[in-house]
């Protein structure tokens, strides 16, 4: 990789903040099993005082925790047996309601696949307050009875709707098939064999100094180490299919290196090499919406991609500002982690994720 191009991140990070966009970045790069660019930028925290960002800060993944940990935990269980793509929700979770056709009244089964690929017809999200003041919090046998009867607004695989309430429900039918809760599940079989030791939900108390904080609160304290999605924390109590993972860069090079290199790192196999391909890979009847198993190739919301990896590259964002970027081709991955919702909502990191895309996959020059 040419050195010199890849320091043009320096430049777009440190603007970024000099403007006023974002409180700080950590940017990793892993090409060919190797982390080839690892660097702070900026403040971790900039209220109610300032920390320097540094390299090992934890991070709150936001939405990157469906593809970290709740979809690979699911194709961990179809590699073993204990469930397939095909297998009705239902069979795992009674109760849980098909679509029903409001004119024929004819019923269609959403399936496992459906969940991860967004084709559910489930809605976007749930409304915290409503399950919080009628069964406390957190209340997860609630969230899961809403969903179950909630109204789905399309046909499995007729359409795509980006929606918490899939790997939520993932979560779910994880845990049935398990005994374990997610969290449990997700350490003894993906985090701890790669020796992720700064990843975990709930992270315990003496990681606080080095977590980034999310946004501040009308008490005027911030969140820092409780996950900052609503329905994760209020509802089923950090740990969450949508949400709740914490993780570092470092960490998330290993995770990365480990899907470039078939499922396996550093002689511990999490996938094998068909599973890892079945979830870059967009399955033929959702083709049209672009995303895979777990993973995003080319819907609306990949431009964290940016234009120059391949066609085959695949990704994933989260709302607090973090993301992942991963290209077979060029066997590179992209790590940036950003609190963009500290101390509140009001940065944006769209167009900069793309940016940086940009930019390292230029830096490539063999």
């Amino acid at each position: 990789m040419n050195s010199a191009h890849l320091s043009l991140a320096d430049s777009a990070l440190n603007h970024a903040i000099s403007a006023g966009e974002i409180p700080g970045a950590v940017l990793a790069v892993v090409r060919h099993g190797k982390m080839a660019y690892l660097k702070a930028y900026g403040n971790r925290q900039t209220y109610p005082s300032a920390e320097e960002m540094t390299t090992n800060t934890i991070f709150d993944l936001a939405s990157c925790s469906k593809s970290s940990s709740t979809a690979i935990c699911a194709m961990q269980l179809i590699e073993r047996g204990q469930m397939r793509l095909l297998d009705p929700v239902s069979r795992y979770l009674p109760g849980f309601q098909p679509w029903k056709d409001p004119k024929t009244g004819e019923t269609t089964e959403i399936r496992i696949q459906h969940l991860l690929t967004h084709s559910s017809g489930l809605p976007a999200y749930a409304s915290v307050e409503p399950l919080r003041k009628q069964h406390g919090s957190p209340c997860p046998d609630a969230l899961l009875a809403h969903i179950s009867n909630v109204r789905r607004q399309f046909a499995p695989a007729t359409g795509f709707r980006y929606s918490c309430l899939n790997f939520i429900t993932l979560q779910y039918v994880i845990e049935r098939i398990t005994g374990l809760s997610l969290a449990d599940y997700a350490h003894a079989n993906v985090f701890k064999p790669l020796g992720m030791s700064h990843t975990a939900y709930c992270p315990p108390a003496e990681w606080k100094p080095i977590i980034a904080p999310t946004e501040r609160q009308a008490d005027g304290s911030v969140l820092r180490g409780v996950v900052h999605d609503p329905l994760a924390r209020v509802i089923n109590g950090g740990i969450s299919g949508n949400a709740g993972l914490f993780s570092s860069a470092e960490d998330l090079a290993v995770l990365c290196a480990a899907l470039q290199n078939g499922g396996e790192w550093n002689g511990a196999r999490i996938l094998s090499p068909a599973t890892v391909k079945a979830m870059r890979t967009v399955p033929e009847n959702v083709k049209e919406f672009g995303r895979t198993l777990g993973w995003d190739c080319y819907s609306a919301y990949s431009s964290n991609k940016g234009d120059l990896f391949s066609e085959q590259a695949y990704g994933h964002t989260g709302f607090t500002g973090t993301s992942i970027v991963i290209d077979p081709v060029t066997d590179t991955s992209v790590i940036l982690l950003i609190n963009a919702v500290h101390p509140n909502e009001s940065h944006g990191v769209i167009r900069l994720r793309s940016i940086i895309a940009n930019i390292v996959a230029a830096s490539i020059i063999k």
